[in-house]
């Protein structure tokens, strides 16, 4: 690794957010609830079937699309209303975008016939927020029973897993964040490319978090 590599990846774990699970949660309930010009998730879901005619395939991807869109506009994401009420030590972009990331995956759960109050659905909507990779390693070391559909449909709800899979998504965010920072602070160098490179990287997470809620939570309804 290069100086300048080093010297950012650096800066960037020196610069690592202190989220805590109480974050992800916290973030998760207000997606779900709404929180300033973001509306709830069910709200905001039911106006793109609205749009789509009923076709709920339609309406998901058109949530996706609109989602990954605000996740790459840092102005709407770093300055949405609420962001100032969640810990002071979390920065806004990242209370942002993981806000967004919950809205969208919450709002492809009720498109597809969850229930957003149930706490196994709330679950599986963090665990679909880890992303596909991630899931498939806590499966396969066991760490988590099953994918975000077998969460979701659970016969029982487990209350050991609330904190686990919180725990989890808050480690992952904190190593979204660090690996970020660090590519940022390298592109920084170039004038005006720093923001672009933020930008690019929250629309690309949330598309392949989209992708794999709508792959992974099927439809209840069928």
């Amino acid at each position: 690794m290069g100086v300048g590599k080093k010297m950012a990846a650096a800066a960037g774990a020196q610069a690592a957010p202190k989220i805590g699970w109480s974050f992800v949660r916290q973030a998760l309930d207000k997606a779900i609830d709404g929180v300033g010009p973001l509306r709830s998730a069910a709200e905001s879901a039911t106006s793109h079937m609205v749009d789509a005619r009923g076709d709920v395939e339609q309406a998901i991807t058109t949530l996706t699309r609109t989602h990954v869109a605000l996740a790459g506009a840092q102005g709407f994401v770093t300055n949405l209303g609420g962001i100032a009420t969640v810990p002071v030590s979390v920065p806004a972009n990242v209370a942002g975008v993981t806000l967004l990331q919950a809205h969208l995956v919450a709002g492809i759960a009720h498109l597809r016939g969850y229930d957003l109050d149930d706490p196994r659905v709330r679950n599986a909507i963090l665990a679909a927020m880890l992303g596909d990779d991630k899931v498939r390693d806590l499966v396969k070391r066991k760490s988590l029973p099953s994918p975000p559909m077998g969460l979701a449909t659970a016969p029982t709800h487990d209350p050991e897993l609330d904190r686990l899979i919180a725990g989890e998504l808050t480690g992952e965010l904190i190593a979204r964040t660090v690996g970020r920072r660090a590519v940022t602070l390298m592109a920084r160098r170039i004038p005006g490319v720093g923001g672009v490179v933020a930008g690019g990287t929250d629309a690309y997470q949330t598309r392949q978090i989209g992708q794999y809620a709508a792959k992974e939570l099927k439809d209840r309804r069928l």
